[in-house]
């Protein structure tokens, strides 16, 4: 049975994303200089209910408002990998999943839809963006589809790939690591923070690539390998691992926060609770955690 309210779903899946404790983002429990978790909570209350109409509105449109919406409530970029993902596939028809009904939304955005884009990036001003010889965001027009130039930067963006290839890390293999043996439903926090490990030891981080080295691109994904060979979160090593694996990445201040993949869990919650694999959890369930959090800061 697919979720209905979508509105609900993407203001879940973004506060679920901001509370867990992942390794190196931002919590209840951990701030940037620039940012904090409050920030977080008002774009997510900022954006769902404009993503929530993008069906109606179109892809482009929605990136742009869900930006501005945002831009209204946060001086600093929260949550522009997070607009980016959850436009299109906020865009499927609730009468299909999101796997089948991805393909279609992707072959239907149009140049406009780019030109949207494009505007809601300059708007959100992310840091590290870089430049490029085609399509630069910053410097020039969109020269196809939305679907088309995010698939020129596909091999340096996980979130364009998602856009290139029918968003298969969410829908695929985001929605199957949470979901396996029941691990959303019996510890969502766990369950998120396992999804970011397992992304990170799987393909790296390409916002650390953007902002660091490959050298620490590669450190990250060790890291985050010994952390689940350690076998957390059950044996004492894995949590050790997991509080040296979080030290390192906030050494550099903001500059390893693996942002993209933070993005990239918000899109497989999502995902998973739009298409039904989990239940949705209470806003006092996660409201209490934020809570709790704090309380052991």
């Amino acid at each position: 049975m697919f979720a209905a309210n979508l509105q609900e779903c993407v203001h879940r899946a973004c506060l679920l994303e901001a509370t867990a404790q992942k390794p190196g983002n931002v919590h209840p429990g951990a701030s940037f200089e620039h940012v904090a978790y409050e920030d977080f909570v008002a774009s997510a209350d900022a954006i769902a209910p404009v993503l929530a109409n993008t069906r109606d509105v179109g892809v482009g449109k929605s990136i742009l408002e869900a930006v501005k919406a945002t831009r209204g409530v946060c001086e600093h970029n929260t949550n522009l990998g997070i607009i980016l993902l959850l436009a299109p596939l906020a865009a499927v028809s609730v009468e299909v999943s999101l796997s089948e009904g991805i393909q279609e939304v992707l072959s239907g955005l149009t140049q406009d839809d780019a030109e949207h884009a494009y505007e809601a990036i300059r708007l959100a001003q992310p840091r590290g963006l870089g430049s490029t010889d085609s399509a630069d965001v910053s410097t020039s027009s969109p020269g196809g589809t939305l679907t088309e130039v995010m698939a020129l930067a596909a091999d340096r963006d996980a979130i364009a790939r998602q856009y290139a290839n029918n968003f298969d890390t969410v829908l695929n293999y985001s929605i199957k690591t949470m979901t396996a043996s029941r691990r959303f439903g019996d510890d969502w926090e766990q369950a998120i923070i396992y999804l970011q490990l397992k992304l990170i030891a799987k393909d790296g981080d390409t916002d650390i690539a953007r902002k660091c080295n490959s050298i620490d691109v590669h450190e990250a994904k060790r890291r985050a390998k010994a952390v689940l060979r350690a076998g957390w979160p059950m044996a004492m090593e894995g949590r050790l691992r997991i509080r040296e694996f979080d030290r390192w990445l906030r050494a550099k201040g903001s500059q390893r926060n693996p942002g993209t993949t933070a993005d990239l869990v918000t899109a497989g919650v999502f995902a998973t609770l739009r298409d039904g694999y989990a239940s949705m959890p209470s806003l006092e369930e996660i409201q209490i955690r934020a809570k709790q959090i704090r309380s052991t800061k």
